[in-house]
């Protein structure tokens, strides 16, 4: 993924918008840091392919409006867990 740094930030922004992926998921799936992706994707793509940018800007987006409910439903996944190991 050390390519091109212009063709990683197209590379990671097909696969957001095509994945509905969290930045959390896209740098895993591309082993590189979540502090990269979210360069790549906002500051970088927005100059090479604005149309590109904003399919992956309505992804993040709606990423934003839901991660409460996923922090929600992971803590209550995680204290579920727990109360069955008693």
């Amino acid at each position: 993924m050390k390519q091109n740094v212009e063709r990683r930030a197209e590379i990671l922004g097909e696969y957001i918008k095509n994945e509905k992926a969290t930045v959390r998921d896209c740098a895993g799936h591309f082993g590189i840091s979540k502090s990269t992706v979210h360069k790549d994707v906002t500051q970088r793509l927005i100059r090479l392919n604005p149309a590109l940018y904003r399919g992956v800007r309505e992804v993040l987006d709606t990423n934003k409006e839901e991660r409460h409910i996923r922090g929600g439903e992971a803590t209550k996944r995680k204290y579920l867990s727990l109360k069955s190991h008693r």
